[in-house]
């Protein structure tokens, strides 16, 4: 199945509804390249809108299921698993910032009223995705279907550093949280492993 029409389908099932203009940013392409593409899938039946919002219909669920199975099929799953294991340490690391990021160290909630103190969580943010940049790259090399991912995390990240802080854990938007949340999913399913699995370990968030 072409990418770009995997990578919308993707974007619908972890998002649920979500309006068509978000679309391109969610998927990784341009608004001409996704309003065509949300079309055929819709005229295939594998899209639907509801209340302005887009969504999976039954059979566009089935038809994902199907092509994720068989997207598995291509990739070498012994690398894929390994990647995942490495991506274990920045995700520890992500979930350590999310805490700072809403508790200060004494466990009171963080106001976001001590400018010095968010900007130290910031900019451990940003080397956190710094350090993260080289696996990704070869997540990407192993699944290609992920190459709309750095420009994502780095969208938000550049939000943040710019001084809307909402971008850091903003529900229901491309937050950096948003985004690490989706890829996250992304490589349980790509590594053949289910969340069940994971949360099981500990490794689920």
């Amino acid at each position: 199945m072409e990418i770009n029409r995997l990578r919308i389908l993707r974007a619908l099932r972890l998002k649920g509804r979500i309006p068509g203009n978000e679309v391109p940013g969610a998927a990784g392409m341009s608004e001409s390249q996704a309003a065509d593409l949300v079309q055929e899938l819709t005229i295939d039946g594998h899209i639907e809108e509801v209340c302005g919002r887009l969504k999976l219909s039954i059979r566009g669920r089935e038809h994902l299921d199907e092509q994720l199975a068989l997207e598995r099929l291509t990739l070498d799953e012994a690398r894929m698993i390994g990647l995942y294991e490495e991506f274990d340490a920045h995700n520890s690391a992500l979930k350590s910032l999310m805490t700072r990021w809403q508790l200060k160290a004494d466990n009171t909630p963080n106001d976001h009223n001590d400018p010095d103190y968010d900007r130290a969580v910031i900019d451990d943010l940003a080397a956190v995705d710094a350090d993260f940049q080289p696996l990704l790259t070869r997540m990407i090399e192993t699944a290609p279907r992920l190459g709309h991912y750095p420009e994502r995390l780095s969208g938000a990240l550049e939000r943040i550093t710019a001084g809307d802080h909402s971008w850091f854990a903003k529900p229901l938007a491309d937050s950096y949280h948003t985004v690490w949340f989706e890829l996250h999913e992304e490589l349980i399913g790509l590594a053949g492993l289910s969340r069940t699995e994971e949360a099981a370990a500990g490794r689920a968030e």
